[in-house]
C-alpha cells in the first residue's frame, strides 16, 4: 500500500469508571462538545475534527475491577498549534484540573525531536499529552461536504 486508505486518527473509545465525572473532566480541559448521548452509560464527544466516546464500565464489570499497575494505552494526544498554546493550555488548567479528578504528570518540555509538551492524566489514569509537533502542528484539516 502506498497511501493510506484511511483519514486519520480520529476516533478514541475510553472505558471509564465514573461516566459523569469524565464527562465534566473532558468538556472542562479539554472543551470537547457532546455530539450523541444515546443513553445514560455512554456519551461522544468532539472538538470538531474528531471523536471521542465514553463508555461507563457495567456494574458488573465496575464490581469486580481491578486497576492494573501499568496501563496499556501509553497516552493519548491533542496537537497544539505552538509552543506558546501548549504554555497557555497548561497555565489555563493548573488551576482546575485536580479538582475535576485529574492531574499534571509532566511538566512542560521541549524534546529532542523540536516538539513541545505537556501530560496530565483523567480521572481514570488515562495520560494526555498536550503537543505541539512542528511537522503537523500547523496542518489543517480539510473538510468538504464529501466527508
Amino acid at each position: 500500500m502506498t497511501a493510506p486508505l484511511h483519514r486519520g486518527l480520529r476516533h478514541l473509545a475510553l472505558r471509564v469508571m465514573d461516566l459523569p465525572r469524565s464527562r465534566r473532566f473532558y468538556e472542562q480541559i479539554l472543551g470537547m462538545q457532546v455530539v450523541w448521548e444515546p443513553d445514560p452509560e455512554n456519551v461522544y464527544f468532539s472538538s470538531g475534527v474528531d471523536n471521542l466516546a465514553l463508555h461507563q464500565i457495567s456494574k458488573h464489570e465496575l464490581d469486580s475491577y481491578e486497576s492494573s499497575k501499568t496501563q496499556l494505552l501509553d497516552h493519548m494526544g491533542v496537537i497544539l498549534e505552538s509552543p506558546q498554546a501548549v504554555d497557555q493550555m497548561y497555565r489555563e488548567i493548573m488551576p482546575s484540573i485536580e479538582s475535576l479528578g485529574g492531574r499534571i504528570t509532566k511538566l512542560p518540555k521541549l524534546h529532542r525531536d523540536g516538539s513541545y509538551s505537556f501530560y496530565f492524566s483523567d480521572p481514570d489514569g488515562n495520560v494526555i499529552q498536550a503537543l505541539y509537533e512542528p511537522a503537523i502542528s500547523r496542518l489543517t484539516i480539510g473538510l468538504s461536504n464529501e466527508d
